[in-house]
């Protein structure tokens, strides 16, 4: 289904070493800030109170964090959930109470600015729960890492394989930099989203590919780099509707989608924009800097010695 016709191919790798320079950059950015400032884990992570509770009008966010403050809880998160009535209460972990004890300090600290509020659900992350999620996180996204990697390398050619895993873990760390530079909270949700960015790039890689294998076949006088450059040319129109759709999804939910599923839908634009990128102007030439060439797909045919005659 092209939409969008483009009669001339795009000289996208005449700026391959312009963008794998700005990729570098960027990708270096990200990781001083990871390094530097690190990531802004929510309670998920480090333990802490998770509490739900109802008032019998819209909520006033910013006096119930101001009530809350007044009680020494500075670092609570408080947000809507699921409606203007519903709040959801994240409060670190406190070494001196217990979980019991906070959340019952909380809903008094609540009843003395509103005696409707209500209780709806209330649970406690231990340290080493936050911990072992943490350990899990990292151990998930090494599995999909090499996953990817090994997909790759059995559908196309290892070449193919590196360069793609590059590309998208181009694309992880770019988001996880922007968590850091920002202090943006770094939830479960926000794990999933980095996940599915993985496997949302890798789609993209994959089609990309699936041409440039296709075009050695066909193009056989042709030079890598024009080869190449049809192959992501032929595939604009696809990547502009897939990535239009997609986006429009995700921005419906960072605006309209309130607190709760605001990092999460954040994550994924930062995603699906950088996955753009990465499919045409990191992997692609990355390629040609591992030296692909049409002997990779098509075995060199065997010239075979004419018979010398007497």
């Amino acid at each position: 289904m092209d939409f969008f016709k483009i009669k001339r191919d795009i000289p996208f790798m005449s700026y391959g070493r312009y963008t794998t320079t700005i990729s570098l950059v960027t990708f270096i950015l990200a990781v001083f800030f990871l390094a530097t400032r690190g990531l802004n884990f929510g309670v998920d992570f480090t333990g802490g109170t998770v509490m739900e509770v109802h008032y019998a009008q819209p909520a006033d966010l910013p006096a119930v964090r101001g009530q809350l403050a007044t009680t020494g809880l500075h670092d609570a998160l408080v947000q809507n959930f699921g409606s203007s009535q519903d709040v959801l209460i994240q409060v670190p972990l406190k070494q001196n109470l217990a979980g019991a004890q906070l959340s019952e300090q909380v809903l008094q600290s609540l009843r003395q600015q509103d005696g409707s509020v209500e209780v709806r659900r209330v649970e406690f992350v231990g340290p080493q729960v936050g911990k072992d999620l943490v350990e899990n996180g990292a151990m998930a996204l090494l599995l999909v890492s090499l996953g990817i990697v090994g997909y790759l390398w059995l559908r196309f050619e290892w070449k193919f394989g590196l360069s793609a895993i590059i590309a998208n873990l181009h694309d992880v760390v770019i988001i996880l930099g922007f968590f850091a530079f920002f202090q943006w909270e770094f939830s479960l949700s926000v794990l999933a989203a980095v996940l599915a960015v993985l496997g949302y790039s890798v789609n993209e890689s994959v089609v990309v590919f699936d041409r440039i294998r296709e075009n050695f076949r066909k193009m056989r006088k042709t030079e890598v780099t024009e080869i190449i450059d049809n192959a992501i040319t032929r595939t604009m129109s696809r990547t502009i509707i897939t990535h239009g759709s997609t986006q429009m999804m995700v921005l419906a939910m960072l605006l309209m989608g309130g607190e709760t599923l605001h990092y999460f839908a954040m994550a994924l634009t930062i995603g699906i924009m950088f996955s753009i990128y990465s499919s045409v102007l990191v992997a692609s030439p990355l390629l040609i800097l591992l030296g692909v060439s049409r002997e990779d797909f098509i075995k060199p045919e065997k010239v075979e010695a004419e018979e010398v005659l007497p």
